[in-house]
């Protein structure tokens, strides 16, 4: 069996997760793969283990927007914790890699069995409610380069390394702005040594810097969940 590497999962009781992981399997996440799509049913749900997924939120038609995203340290289908498999928000792969799959009715099944767990994922609900809600007021309040020092710092946490693929285009799509804007954007972060762009080969120069330059959201975001889950 892989090493289990997703933080919600290693938070239960060594004999909760064994029985847990029995029941899952692991499956490798494509890049633009789909795993939920709002308004339709959830058949699974997803513990990422090395991949990382955007949680997109559109409305009227309107180019999609980036609202959450998740990686090891969290899970796609947390709506299915609550009892509602409806999924409220589209679900994309962003960056591939492996994850544990578990069906909705068998998640909730263990969930319903096990209080060590329903904790777990009380305290993660919250912690998705409270990044969703900073994601809408960052996007209202603050400028797009602290906005995309932000979240390129998400994307490294994820991607655990300091390189990954990464397009104008997508930047644009994920932070609901023009493309214009984010190559400006971008320049900047080059220009004060932080990041080298090179044909949608990204790679984090200075950690400490790119931190300096984020907005507040991505500190919070991070004490927000040290707070609840670690």
């Amino acid at each position: 069996m892989a090493t289990v590497l997703n933080h919600l999962i290693e938070l239960l009781p060594r004999g909760d997760r064994l029985k847990f992981l029995s029941i899952c399997e692991e499956v490798q996440l494509l890049l633009e793969d789909v795993l939920c799509l709002p308004g339709d049913a959830t058949p699974y749900v997803y513990f990422p283990i090395d991949g990382f997924i955007s949680l997109v939120a559109t409305t009227d038609g309107r180019p999609a927007l980036e609202v959450g995203m998740v990686g090891c340290e969290g899970m796609v289908g947390a709506h299915v914790a609550l009892g509602v498999l409806t999924a409220p928000l589209r679900a994309v792969v962003q960056g591939p890699g492996s994850s544990w799959r578990i069906s909705s009715k068998a998640f909730q099944s263990e969930l319903a069995a096990s209080k060590a767990f329903q904790r777990v994922m009380d305290r993660y609900v919250c912690v998705l409610m409270a990044q969703l809600t900073t994601s809408a007021a960052c996007l209202r309040f603050h400028e797009i380069g602290p906005r995309l020092a932000r979240w390129l710092l998400m994307s490294q946490d994820r991607a655990h390394s300091d390189s990954f693929r990464m397009t104008h285009e997508f930047l644009a799509y994920m932070l609901g702005v023009r493309r214009v804007g984010v190559t400006a954007a971008a320049v900047v972060l080059q220009q004060n040594g932080l990041i080298e762009y090179t044909r949608g080969d990204l790679r984090v120069l200075d950690r400490a810097g790119l931190e300096a330059a984020a907005c507040g959201c991505y500190a919070s975001d991070r004490k927000g969940y040290a707070d609840l889950l670690e």
